[in-house]
């Protein structure tokens, strides 16, 4: 059993709108959100005052505590005031993922039992189509202005009194995100206010932010890793967040240029486009301090090729997943040379084994490959209304397995190789997709890449690549692909089969859709 070196950090007992802006009217004009687009800036006192009269709105309006409010939008200065006044009439928030189709959502919608939903104009039809879906919607709001809805902006001026609702931070339920279902059906995933609050206060020592910090808000809110590290940890230590509702290469440069960015928390496809993309070298990036990635492995490789062309701290890694709140693994930002490939060191109050792959009952020593376990206060209460499922992951003494394969070195750094369902068997040989990822990333001809495992003729699990030719790459083809990956790797590891594509199927936190990939199949 691994414990953190850390020292413990009280729990947080507050609910998650107390936990981030408690502190948010004292700190008055200080710039909180910024539109990266537009300039429209939300000082810290105005995002206290309007979250508030939002929440008395929609009290008046009838959310009670243990409603479920759907928040659908992409990221926009509004969505912290919409998601902290929910919270604070003493509603869950589920969050959706604004290109969700009518069917998803109201599936969603339907499992959630939401009866309200937070939407955007643009997306208005979508959301009207699934609350018919899924019935037993009250009322769609906008946050903008649309014909036939209540707006936030008119909620402003509300004159109902606050609401004042007693919460439970330890069994109430305050953000209800719903699994990515790359590996299966998406279920929702009970975060309690004292989860995601205490895993914001774990997080303070390793990954500390403050005033003057200016965080750039482009991965989307929906996903717990920007809800985490780019609206509720910014927004609890007073640094500023510049919001973008999407990723553009050149609106992102531009933004770090324009609104001197400090600390990006991204994903390992924007780093890629950071260390390969021509682009970067037409901005000035050097207000930037440094880069945390986290949501799916990082190459070693890839990361030092950023950090050198930036001319900024290596990469730093996180690491943790939707049921964890999410956060377990940091790299501190003061750690001196941090081995390269790892995703840190556990935070305070958190426990970790390594389960054998052969016997799970057993623990794998410094060094050796296993299933990654946690266990802390940042675990989910559950999936909702799935018991089964969250006991199949969730064990009697309250490890969490979270399907990951890693190791620990001797140093207590945790490295993370790949998924358990996602490892290639090739004759009894374990393969990571992982790893060959990273390897192809290496050729300059390859803009970007993604491996599954294909059965072949002899019903042996192979490996099989997608690449993305860069567009200087020419004809580069299979058999080159191949021999490049087969003079680097075991003869087990080879690349048998390649397929070019014009760009792997992500999701929006960056992981891999390999479920798409095999449909393609």
């Amino acid at each position: 059993m691994f414990r953190s070196e850390y020292a413990d950090v009280p729990a947080v007992e507050e609910p998650i709108h107390e936990a981030v802006l408690g502190c948010a009217a004292e700190r008055g004009d200080t710039p909180a959100l910024i539109d990266g687009v537009e300039g429209t800036t939300l000082t810290y006192a105005q995002l206290d005052t309007f979250h508030r009269r939002i929440a008395a709105a929609l009290a008046e309006a009838g959310v009670r505590k243990g409603d479920v409010l759907a928040l659908h939008s992409p990221n926009t200065i509004a969505y912290p005031a919409a998601f902290y006044a929910a919270t604070r009439a003493g509603a869950s928030v589920t969050t959706v993922h604004p290109l969700a189709t009518a069917e998803e959502f109201g599936k969603q919608l339907r499992d959630s039992a939401a009866r309200w939903i937070v939407t955007v104009s643009p997306l208005l039809q979508t959301a009207r189509t699934a609350a018919e879906i899924a019935g037993g919607i009250r009322e769609i709001f906008v946050c903008d202005q649309a014909e036939g809805h209540r707006s936030l902006l008119d909620m402003l001026g509300s004159t109902a009194p606050e609401p004042d609702v007693d919460i439970d931070p330890a069994e109430d339920v305050a953000a209800l995100p719903y699994s990515s279902g790359t590996t299966g059906v998406p279920k929702g995933v009970m975060l309690t206010h004292r989860s995601i609050a205490t895993n914001l206060s774990q997080l303070e020592p390793l990954l500390p932010m403050g005033p003057g910090d200016r965080i750039l808000a482009v991965l989307p809110f929906f996903h717990i890793y920007g809800l985490t590290a780019l609206m509720n940890a910014p927004l609890r230590q007073g640094s500023t967040v510049v919001v973008l509702p999407r990723f553009d290469l050149d609106t992102f440069l531009g933004t770090i240029e324009k609104h001197r960015i400090t600390s990006l928390y991204v994903a390992p496809p924007i780093v890629l486009a950071l260390a390969k993309h021509p682009a970067v070298d037409g901005y000035d990036l050097s207000s930037l301090k440094y880069i945390v990635s986290a949501a799916a492995p990082l190459d070693a490789e890839l990361a030092t090729a950023c950090s050198r062309r930036l001319g900024l701290p290596p990469v730093g890694q996180a690491y943790g997943m939707t049921e964890l709140s999410p956060g377990t693994h940091a790299i501190p930002l003061d750690a001196e040379n941090p081995p390269p490939g790892s995703v840190g060191k556990l935070i305070p109050n958190t426990e970790m084994r390594i389960l054998s792959l052969d016997d799970p009952a057993k623990d794998a020593g410094v060094g050796e490959r296993g299933e990654i376990a946690i266990r802390g206060p940042q675990i989910m209460k559950g999936y909702l209304g799935r018991p089964e499922t969250t006991a199949a992951m969730i064990d009697e003494d309250g490890w969490l397995h979270t399907g990951d394969v890693g190791y620990v070195d001797a140093e207590g750094w945790l490295f993370v190789v790949d998924r358990v369902k996602e490892l290639i068997k090739y004759k009894g040989f374990q393969v990571a997709p992982a790893e060959l990822e990273a390897l192809l990333l290496t050729h300059p001809g390859i803009a970007d890449a993604a491996v599954i495992g294909v059965y072949d003729s002899d019903n042996n699990e192979v490996p099989h690549a997608y690449v993305v030719r860069q567009p200087t790459a020419g004809d580069l083809t299979e058999g080159e692909v191949m021999q490049y990956v087969a003079e680097r790797v075991a003869p087990y590891k080879k690349i048998r089969h390649v397929d070019f594509i014009g760009g792997v199927p992500r999701a929006a936190s960056g992981k891999i859709l390999r479920r798409e990939l095999r449909e393609r199949l």
